[in-house]
């Protein structure tokens, strides 16, 4: 993790509190913090110590607590990724919940009568806040603070895999994010091509599933059969924090190269009967955790079903993306017991089969590899009822059913790497989406087409 170079962050703030910014007599002066070594040495954190307690001294004004916060997040985007490391394990281990304080809070509402219970209660729960929630929160009253705090979480997910003194303030600080960023209070956003530029950027640069290669094929995804929806939170309006792209078709797509050709005629929209969910992105690592997809695609679903009455089916193109390598790490013993199985424990390595053979065996590693990838996604179970495969998971979630598998639906090297080539649609099918997400949350259901079924016996 490298120092970040000045960005959005670093000149709201600096427009917020100009660097020649003048404490209250008798505390240090802003650009003293500003000063401090990259690394953040001991005698530097003492001096970020005495700038934290200033933030959350009770009897500061409001905007004095915010210029001070953002006069902090300026001086913490300096930092190296020790320092930062300083910093943060200081916010967890020194600012967490005073324990003395939760006693006392405790004892009160034990003893309160009746009368006073209440507010003793109050009293216990904000004892239970950690300071550090205090002072993260005053960031929120600071231009593209809320981003900050997104962007400092994203550093923590990694961070605490080596310090694990700073798993509870990455989770303090998740509980707060999830707080903010309610499903209620986004808002849904149609991004198109006449889009601000800025915006265009951030798809381009968050696009997860099929890499956006070039302007032309971005416009194309934003061609007039298709649709591209996102959800934006107030307070970052230029930040999509997850975006689904849409293609408007007929019947159920099978490649995802073909969807993407650029030089493919566009579909009359008219006449179009299915939309294909074919990329959906979570922009923001910082909100890991924090789900929306599910609530992203009723939503869509529920515009698109507004604007075009004709459409019938509503479905994804997906990758499988675990499928190769839980293909490669099965035993033989295991392979033997599953459809297709020993198929692929048949077949020579591909280096072996002649130009005779090739037809023929190439028939035969189609119909294995599809059966296996069917038996990954319905029988292989993580805990005992979640599917192994992520996507798979995800729109299972959701009230997805497994509808079809598509050989050779994304040969990119991407595509064959993770998922041996082959795609699968999950279909949504309306009325039955709220019984198919209970059914499999609550017991690890997963609904099957017919064509499903029949690769599986």
């Amino acid at each position: 993790m490298q120092t970040q170079p000045a960005n959005l962050f670093e000149r709201a703030f600096k427009k917020l509190v100009p660097y020649r910014f003048e404490a209250v007599a008798g505390r240090r002066s802003a650009p003293d913090i500003m000063d401090l070594d990259a690394d953040l040495p001991e005698t530097d954190l003492a001096h970020v110590r005495e700038w934290v307690d200033n933030c959350l001294d009770a009897h500061a004004g409001q905007v004095e607590a915010r210029n001070r916060a953002a006069m902090l997040g300026r001086m913490y985007l300096k930092l190296s990724r020790t320092g930062k490391v300083r910093f943060l394990g200081m916010l967890a281990e020194e600012y967490g919940i005073d324990d003395a304080g939760v006693e006392q809070a405790i004892s009160g509402w034990q003893h309160a009568q009746n009368g006073e219970r209440a507010r003793k209660a109050h009293q216990l729960r904000k004892a239970l806040e950690p300071s550090h929630n205090r002072l993260l929160k005053q960031f929120t009253g600071v231009p593209s603070g809320v981003k900050f705090l997104v962007d400092m979480r994203e550093e923590l997910l990694e961070l605490e895999k080596e310090y694990a003194t700073l798993e509870s303030l990455e989770a303090d600080l998740k509980e707060l994010l999830a707080t903010w960023f309610d499903v209620g209070l986004l808002q849904l956003e149609e991004i198109s091509w006449d889009s601000s530029a800025a915006l265009l950027e951030k798809l381009i640069a968050y696009e997860a599933v099929h890499e956006i290669q070039s302007w032309s094929d971005l416009k194309n995804r934003l061609d007039s059969d298709r649709r591209c929806f996102a959800f934006i939170h107030p307070n970052m309006p230029d930040e999509p924090l997850i975006f689904v792209e849409v293609a408007l078709v007929n019947g159920l797509a099978g490649s995802v190269q073909k969807l993407l050709d650029e030089h493919a005629p566009t579909q009359d929209i008219d006449t179009a009967d299915t939309a294909i969910f074919y990329s959906i992105s979570n922009a923001q690592a910082g909100l890991a955790g924090i789900s929306f997809g599910n609530f992203l695609i009723k939503e869509v679903v529920k515009k698109l079903s507004s604007e075009f009455p004709q459409l019938k089916q509503f479905a994804t193109l997906s990758p499988i993306p675990g499928f190769a390598r839980w293909l490669e790490n099965c035993t033989p013993a295991t392979l033997c017991e599953l459809p297709g199985g020993e198929q692929w424990l048949g077949l020579p390595a591909p280096r072996e089969v002649s130009m005779i053979e090739a037809s023929d065996t190439l028939e035969i590693r189609q119909e294995a590899l599809t059966k296996l990838a069917a038996a990954y996604l319905c029988l292989s179970k993580k805990h005992g009822k979640r599917a192994l495969d992520p996507v798979a998971h995800f729109h299972l979630s959701n009230g997805a059913q497994v509808a079809r598998l598509n050989w050779m639906g994304d040969v990119s090297q991407k595509g064959l790497k993770q998922s041996a080539g082959l795609m699968v649609n999950y279909l949504y099918e309306l009325p039955r989406i709220e019984q198919r997400s209970e059914a499999y949350t609550s017991e690890g259901v997963i609904a099957q087409s017919s064509a499903i079924k029949k690769l599986l016996k």
